[in-house]
């Protein structure tokens, strides 16, 4: 890259930090960007940092929102007595377009994975604990992605609330095993969610 400009060089690796941009994609960003107008450009990086300035976690579910609270926390007009824990703030999103669920949400903002050394402690369910504790609901809908980490952040959160007497169901299984929520089409989740089945602690 000695061909390059010292500022060029430095975008190219900020892009290459970006989760699934390798160098080739960094490149072709930053050759796009040099030839866009220079209000296209001045207006990415005024929505990045737009979102870095407002965007905040909801202080009761962890889903994104420029206020203290998220507009699903907000709206009492949907059930308080469901609740869905997802892993990611998209996840919440792909539900949300399935038109078949007027509950509420917790969001974990990840899932347990010794792999990548991710423990409970890390994630929202403390908080989601002391949420079931203080709140009236009457069902839990395990909304984790149906993978190995998946599963087992689903295991973890229902046996930390197995003394609460409350339904927990999980997602039926028309999703396919090792996939992802937010890849799923609108039809299937509905699905899955509409035939939700109980789960059996361990």
């Amino acid at each position: 890259m000695s061909e390059l400009t010292e500022s060029v060089v430095q975008m190219m690796k900020e892009f290459e930090k970006l989760p699934g941009i390798g160098r080739k994609s960094a490149e072709r960003i930053c050759y796009h960007l040099l030839k866009v107008p220079k209000e296209d450009a001045f207006a990415l990086s005024d929505a990045i940092r737009s979102v870095k300035e407002k965007v905040r976690y909801c202080k009761t579910c962890f889903n994104l929102s420029e206020e203290d609270y998220c507009e699903v926390c907000r709206d009492t007009r949907r059930d308080q007595g469901l609740l869905c824990v997802v892993e990611q703030p998209r996840d919440l999103i792909a539900i949300e377009e399935t038109g078949r669920y007027n509950g509420l949400y917790h969001v974990l903002l990840g899932r347990v994975s010794p792999l990548d050394r991710i423990t409970p402690d890390q994630l929202t369910i403390d908080a989601l604990v002391k949420r079931i504790k203080n709140g009236n609901f009457r069902e839990v809908i395990m909304a984790t992605n149906p993978t190995v980490e998946g599963d087992a952040t689903a295991l973890v959160i229902t046996n930390r609330l197995l003394d609460f007497p409350i339904k927990f169901t999980r997602l039926a299984r028309g999703i396919t095993t090792g996939s992802f929520l937010e890849f799923a089409n609108k039809e299937m989740l509905s699905d899955a969610i509409s035939s939700r089945q109980d789960i059996e602690s361990k």
